[in-house]
């Protein structure tokens, strides 16, 4: 709270008196002087609500048959491979104990034991599947530990109607501290990672600037600035600054601001869940503990009895130290549990602060980058996609080689790709180790995995001016490798005039057809032949740059037939064309909403024009759509979301019950929970299956 008497500039700045670090007993009382429970409580209440609706979404209630199937491999944590998924109905239960526990934690009802269902299911569901690891996953983890251990029921909570006691008692300054001190840390770890050169330099986030949320800051700046000076710079500044600038009362308005507008853009421009709007709700822990008092004291009297106190001050609690004062003549002593709050408050920070840069230690868990992507913070620095993935097995009876398409998924369904292409521990890079007998250890660093070529790094901007060199129809890749590998790539017949060029290195090109070697060095480039394999080894001592150019015949074929078709078109609208249509191009009168549009006998190519055209139109309907229209289709996707993971969960705990019932009614029951929205439906029946994709091209 705000003391009415004069205040130090330290303690102006900071909340207390440089004396209160001066000796480990004044340190104690400080971080358990008593502090207004209410910030902490709404925080606990709106926590908890979006982890349940969380549960919905990203943990996965919705499909969670489809990730869980009985049987199913997942993917586990190394020295965490001892933890199985339940059976499917069993699933069901512990995703229910994790929900009615962040129910718990929103109400304040049973708080602690709310906490306990919470934290234990999350984990367990956390460690079960690493291909769910990021950031903000661990950061809800480590949020629900801390709730547990705090005091947070003590404002707006139903455990204040059951034990009055507990309502509207002081909470301990750690409270606030470990809090404040966690998001400080999100922040600033997240700021220092960006310094690395694929940010500072513009190439994390190339192409977000081309999102429609950035069009204000290109009214006055080009695109190439906007992704350098407001994505990258702008995203950089605010993370390094945004803890600091939200500690001190003089920048917290303007941080609040900054933070919220950062945060509502990330929740358009990435599906990261409940993320933003969980960060939004820790704004408020910065500002003083009283706030919701003087918030909710502005609303109408009438209104009072369902919001949360506004009035009464905090009554004393036995988690706090009280030192001497006209209300309390004697000043408590800090017992045990204090000084143990404030052995704990010190060793939490200094272990997040530390975890970050811990990864000399856990070499066997480095990624590209050093240490573990998911406790260091290290958030949308690095941007990867794969060009070219090739599995192969050998049968380790029969001898027999053969191979596995990356992009079939396992049988969790549709949700995990058989390789995880784009996180380094989860695919062998080095085609000369056998993963089934690869030496791991937590503690060595991994032989098996390729570093990235960092070296090459200056090439990129030799790259930007070959791709702007070239036409429309021309396209390019560009290829690295190490020395003593090769390449094994197959050029498609729709390919045409394809050519592979050095930029650095020595490379030997194989053609398997024509059984014929060339040597390639830094400048030279051959023909390839289409419809053909081919091999490039790199045989330089260091590793290898080049470049594969080709034209997409049959997309500019493709391009070319669609353009004299919407030429035709405006030509008939129009009124300008004189010819009649014969029967086949007929449907370019009769619009897209015509049966006769989607006859067998129409050409392929007109059906594939209108079918594109439909798609380009539902996409500008949907981009245009007004602010009611884009909130009804985000409720409705939800609703549906949500209503699938309430039936299924319903479904299982009358399994568990009662037993299976018969086949054809379960099978009923899943197909109820199973439907969608009528447009959902519709869009799935107009999908473009048959338009040819650049992949296939």
């Amino acid at each position: 709270q705000k003391p009415s008497q004069p205040q130090s500039r330290m303690q102006r700045l900071f909340g207390f008196e440089k004396e209160d670090l001066s000796s480990w007993h004044r340190f104690v009382c400080l971080l358990n002087r008593p502090t207004d429970p209410a910030s902490l409580g709404i925080f606990r209440c709106l926590f908890g609500m979006l982890m349940a609706v969380d549960i919905t979404q990203e943990r996965g209630l919705s499909h969670l048959d489809y990730k869980y199937l009985d049987g199913a491999p997942i993917c586990r944590f190394p020295l965490f491979n001892f933890l199985e998924p339940l059976p499917m109905d069993w699933m069901y239960c512990v995703y229910l104990v994790m929900f009615l526990g962040a129910v718990g934690i929103m109400l304040g009802w049973f708080y602690r034991l709310s906490c306990l269902m919470f934290i234990s299911t999350y984990w367990y569901i956390f460690f079960l599947d690493k291909t769910a690891w990021n950031n903000h996953s661990y950061l809800y983890g480590l949020i629900g530990f801390q709730l547990t251990l705090m005091d947070a029921n003590r404002y707006w909570a139903i455990d204040g109607l059951r034990n009055p006691k507990k309502r509207n008692a002081h909470v301990p300054l750690w409270n606030y501290t470990i809090l404040r001190a966690q998001i400080f840390i999100v922040y600033f770890i997240a700021g220092v990672k960006k310094l690395d050169a694929d940010w500072v330099e513009g190439y994390s986030m190339k192409y977000l600037a081309h999102h429609w949320l950035f069009d204000p800051f290109k009214v006055i700046l080009p695109v190439e600035l906007v992704s350098l000076m407001v994505v990258h710079g702008g995203g950089l500044i605010l993370d390094l600054t945004a803890g600091y600038l939200l500690f001190f009362d003089v920048t917290r308005p303007a941080a609040i601001i900054f933070v919220t507008y950062f945060h509502c853009m990330n929740s358009q421009l990435f599906s990261i869940g409940m993320f933003p709007y969980t960060m939004l709700a820790t704004s408020p822990l910065f500002c003083y503990a009283d706030w919701p008092r003087r918030f909710f004291g502005r609303f109408p009297e009438f209104l009072q009895f369902v919001l949360p106190l506004t009035s009464d001050e905090p009554r004393p609690s036995p988690s706090c130290v009280y030192p001497k004062s006209p209300a309390l003549s004697q000043p408590t002593a800090p017992r045990f549990r204090h000084k143990m709050a404030a052995f704990f408050t010190v060793v939490y920070i200094a272990e997040q602060l530390f975890l970050p840069y811990s990864h000399f230690i856990t070499k066997g868990y480095n990624n590209w980058t050093n240490g573990l992507y998911g406790y260091s913070w290290d958030m949308m620095v690095h941007s990867r996609t794969h060009q070219h993935v090739k599995i192969t097995y050998k049968d380790g009876v029969t001898g027999q080689i053969g191979y596995l398409n990356p992009g079939v998924s396992t049988t969790q369904a549709t949700l995990t790709p058989l390789v995880n292409t784009t996180h380094a521990p989860l695919v062998i890079f080095d085609p000369r180790v056998d993963v089934v007998k690869a030496d791991w250890s937590p503690f060595r660093p991994n032989p098996w995995l390729m570093p990235l070529l960092v070296d090459l790094s200056p090439w990129r901007t030799k790259f930007e001016e070959v791709e702007e060199s070239l036409d429309n129809q021309t396209e390019v890749v560009f290829i690295a490798d190490f020395p003593g590998l090769h390449l094994e790539n197959y050029v498609s017949e729709d390919l045409g005039n394809t050519s592979v060029q050095v930029l650095q290195g020595q490379v030997q090109v194989e053609m398997v057809d024509e059984k014929k070697n060339l040597t390639l060095t830094s400048g030279e480039k051959i023909q390839l032949p289409a419809g053909a394999y081919h091999k490039v080894y790199t045989v330089s001592e260091t590793p290898s740059c080049y470049m594969y150019i080709y034209v997409n015949t049959t997309e500019v074929e493709l391009q070319k037939n669609f353009t004299k078709l919407l030429e035709l078109q405006e030509r008939v609208r129009n009124g300008t064309e004189t010819e009649p249509l014969p029967p086949e191009l007929q449907p370019l009168i009769t619009g897209l909403d015509d049966e006769v549009a989607e006859v067998n006998d129409t050409d392929p190519m007109v059906r594939l024009f209108l079918k594109r055209q439909k798609r380009m139109q539902e996409v500008k309907k949907r981009r245009e759509a007004s602010l009611l229209e884009r909130f009804d289709r985000f409720a409705t996707k939800k609703y549906y979301m949500i209503r699938r993971g309430v039936l299924m969960t319903a479904i299982a705990m009358r399994n568990l019950a009662v037993g299976l019932p018969p086949l054809e009614q379960l099978r009923s029951e899943i197909d109820y929970a199973n439907m969608k929205a009528p447009e959902s439906e519709a869009a799935q029946k107009e999908s473009l299956a048959d338009e040819p994709r650049h992949g296939e091209l």
